[in-house]
């Protein structure tokens, strides 16, 4: 089974991008989760598209124990996450990649942690460092392999979604640190973390966040935008799995510590 999945965010859904056809479904104690099986090169990688193959489940309504655990149950190590972003930190243009190192959760009523005193014991896990600081290395040096320019740190402000933010509600972001804003990012970075996996998220800027530009903003431009991104974001994720396959310290990776799985 593999070693390494992706799951792919808002214009990275189509399992034949890795020459994933074999559709594996498991139902998980929180429900049905379904991945793919596919190759990069000739290694293997489970490929998860995180709002389904059509984009069809909202960011609110991504079951997103279910496919963490679905990963981690196949045997997977190391997750390599992409998500479209809206940029906050004036810096960030439009398709610059960001490496994010740190997060900030406002979302709201989605089940959050396997730990939850019925189907495993109380834990609680050190968050100190959200993201994989080794595999956010290999993307970091993936990027600069394939000529793709990173931004190497950056903090994820998580929204409730499927609505966009308000200008004021971006302000109050950017006061606290925030440099990208998306709906996805967490739990499933907790969650990763929960399963002892090394988890690390590939964003790309869509669009200035609400207030920040001039254009409305709709799901629609990011959706073309980011499609317009794909070549790119697709070769950092190639380069990385390939730089993730050679490397021997997954398994003494310190992200195993703690686990809640």
């Amino acid at each position: 089974m593999p070693d390494i999945a992706i799951i792919g965010g808002t214009g990275v859904l189509d399992p034949s991008l890795f020459a994933a056809s074999k559709r594996v479904v498991e139902i998980t104690p929180y429900g049905p989760a379904i991945f793919f099986l596919g190759y990069v090169d000739e290694i293997q990688v489970a490929f998860l598209p995180r709002h389904g193959v059509l984009h069809g489940i909202p960011p609110h309504k991504v079951n997103y124990r279910a496919n963490v655990w679905t990963l981690w149950r196949a045997g997977v190590r190391q997750i390599l996450a992409t998500a479209a972003v809206g940029g906050i930190d004036p810096g960030l243009g439009q398709g610059d990649l960001v490496v994010v190192d740190q997060c900030i959760d406002f979302t709201r009523g989605r089940p959050s942690t396997f730990a939850d005193g019925m189907s495993s014991p109380v834990r609680h896990v050190d968050f100190t460092h959200p993201y994989c600081n080794r595999l956010r290395g290999l993307i970091l040096q993936a990027c600069a392999n394939t000529g793709a320019g990173a931004v190497s740190r950056g903090c994820y402000v998580c929204a409730e979604g499927p609505r966009f933010e308000s200008p004021a509600e971006i302000e109050m972001f950017r006061k606290l640190g925030g440099s990208v804003v998306g709906m996805t990012g967490m739990p499933e970075a907790a969650l990763a973390k929960e399963a002892g996996l090394c988890y690390a998220t590939l964003c790309t800027v869509t669009n200035a966040a609400a207030g920040l530009g001039h254009a409305r903003l709709s799901h629609e431009e990011v959706v073309r935008r980011m499609e317009g991104s794909r070549g790119r974001v697709l070769e950092v994720i190639r380069e990385t799995v390939r730089l993730a396959s050679r490397d021997g310290q997954a398994l003494s990776c310190s992200c195993r510590e703690g686990a809640v799985l």
